[in-house]
């Protein structure tokens, strides 16, 4: 049974959770996930819509069910709001777009994790896209490449065209304000899950759309493959950062239940991380140098060893590395680290 709130299966259900704003939740079928909630917006001039789940028939069937439950035709949704650049979030993007003429909105740093090999960006304003499937490019840390079960290889080549981020309409910055359900919500940056991730802060009604940044049972994925220096520290930062913010009544998350204290989460999560790089430090002076991949093990428990295990303990070291706190360098194509005593 699960035992995590991000795990449960997507209800069918469309629940009011603050004024003009309705959660539904979409099917997953993702490791650690059961659903994403996608939240609808309602306000005098239509519907926005907010993390239209994965890119598969499924996902648009449980779209279609939601907006008609939320009795809102699809011709009245005028924006598709995408936290980040992760499938089970920009997934329904395109088609909702296609079919409603709504603009796809992102934070200006949202890019193309998923492109096919020779694939180019036809949005200007895009950060350069990441050739070729995950499990083609080489690991920062070395070693041999990620290479996931021969089933997850087919699906992603029979639907790497669905995978294929949208293209934005309107790319947003930090601090800009946009207008959701009748009012204004202001525009927060919290980079760390991945480098373009957004947050959306309702002043007038408290409410707080988390993304993934801030869950209520679970702590988001920090990889080391990313264009951030040192995610982690950005991933504290943005945690700092909504931690302070003034007025939160109520936090709705990507995945889980909506929650009051978003202080106190962001204490649990951030404690969460403080606690691995103690492991960390520990596991690395009994080792002396040694491999991102040792270490790894080292972290989590066996039902998670593998690539996102060895990325996150990736994320944690180097962490520790421009921390003054280890030191790395290149043995037969792999990074060894020591840690200091």
């Amino acid at each position: 049974m699960p035992t995590k709130q991000e795990q449960e299966p997507a209800s069918d259900e469309v629940v009011a959770v603050g004024p003009g704003v309705l959660r539904s939740q979409l099917p997953v079928q993702m490791p650690g996930l059961g659903h994403v909630n996608m939240y609808i917006l309602e306000g005098p001039d239509g519907a926005a819509v907010v993390d239209p789940g994965l890119p598969t028939p499924s996902s648009w069937r449980a779209i279609q069910d939601r907006l008609r439950k939320a009795g809102v035709p699809l011709k009245r949704v005028h924006t598709v709001l995408v936290t980040h650049s992760h499938p089970d979030h920009y997934g329904g993007a395109r088609r909702l777009a296609a079919e409603t003429g709504a603009d796809i909105v992102t934070h200006e740093a949202f890019r193309n994790w998923f492109a096919p090999a020779g694939e180019h960006h036809d949005d200007e304003e895009a950060p350069p896209v990441v050739a070729g499937p995950p499990w083609a490019r080489p690991t920062p840390w070395g070693g041999a490449p990620h290479r996931p079960p021969l089933r997850r290889r087919i699906v992603f080549r029979l639907g790497r065209s669905r995978m294929t981020p949208p293209t934005p309409t309107r790319r947003v910055h930090d601090g800009e304000r946009v207008a959701l359900a009748g009012r204004d919500w202001v525009a927060v940056h919290t980079p760390g899950h991945t480098p373009d991730h957004l947050c959306l802060f309702d002043a007038e009604e408290g409410l707080f759309l988390s993304g993934d940044h801030v869950l209520p049972t679970i702590t988001p994925h920090i990889g080391g493959i990313t264009p951030l220096d040192d995610p982690l520290a950005s991933f504290f930062a943005s945690l700092d950062r909504v931690a302070s913010l003034d007025g939160v009544a109520s936090v709705l998350p990507a995945h889980g239940l909506p929650f009051a204290d978003l202080a106190g989460r962001v204490a649990a999560i951030r404690r969460h991380h403080e606690e691995r790089l103690d492991t960390l430090r520990a596991a690395g002076v009994a080792a002396g140098p040694t491999t991102v991949d040792v270490l790894s093990k080292e972290l989590f428990k066996p039902r998670s060893w593998g690539h996102m295990a060895d990325s996150e303990t990736f994320a944690h070291l180097e962490h520790l590395r421009l921390a003054g706190e280890a030191e790395c360098w290149e043995e037969d194509g792999r990074l060894v680290y020591r840690v200091a005593g």
